[in-house]
């Protein structure tokens, strides 16, 4: 993201990250063992591999506010090996959450492999990222938890800076195509690559 992206972006940041975290926290919590292998859209993961990818994202966003520095491959916490995929996602999440909220971590730059980012730029990403995957299990699970509509509002307005077209691949699909009228949760999906259907059903 540019420093004029950042500066946009800063108005509808406010608990954006937080807020991310409190949803994909509630979707984890439908997780069931037998679910795991289900598909997700995110295409060619089940949701056991989804919940591995997203605790890693988690570490690494912890590791990132708690410290201000963030290497190419993040610390693993105790833990890393959890049987409990989902469990781990939500003590990981309350622990970013702990860590954001502390005094004086949305001010800092942080260094990413040598390189400075914003965290409030940083805040946004994992917002982003953190919302989107709580949707994409919520989906897995066949709970259909939309993403909050302010929330959703929030991070499609600042989505394109955060995701520019041009460097999309291989994170994140070409756009879908969002119906008209659709939610902001649904055009949020859509931005993102994905399809406005669970894995397995018919379109809703």
């Amino acid at each position: 993201m540019t420093a004029a992206g950042a500066t946009a972006w800063q108005g509808r940041g406010n608990g954006l990250l937080d807020r991310a975290i409190r949803y994909a926290v509630a979707a984890a919590g439908e997780v069931r063992p037998e679910l795991l292998s289900h598909p997700t859209p995110c295409r060619g993961w089940d949701l056991a591999m989804l919940l591995e990818h997203a605790n890693e994202s988690l570490n690494a966003l912890r590791e990132g506010f708690g410290t201000g520095r963030l290497g190419l491959i993040p610390d693993a916490p105790a833990g890393e090996f959890a049987a409990d995929l989902a469990r781990e996602f939500r003590d990981r999440a309350s622990w970013l959450l702990d860590v954001w909220t502390s005094t004086g971590h949305q001010r800092r730059v942080i260094d990413i492999a040598g390189r400075p980012l914003e965290a409030s730029v940083m805040e946004a990403a994992g917002a982003l990222e953190l919302a989107v995957h709580g949707w994409d299990i919520s989906q897995a699970c066949g709970r259909f938890r939309p993403v909050p509509g302010g929330l959703a509002a929030d991070l499609l307005a600042i989505a394109p800076l955060v995701v520019p077209e041009a460097g999309r691949h291989p994170l994140f699909a070409a756009p879908a195509r969002a119906a008209p009228g659709a939610s902001a949760s649904d055009k949020l999906a859509a931005f993102l690559g994905r399809s406005l259907r669970a894995p397995g059903t018919q379109p809703r």
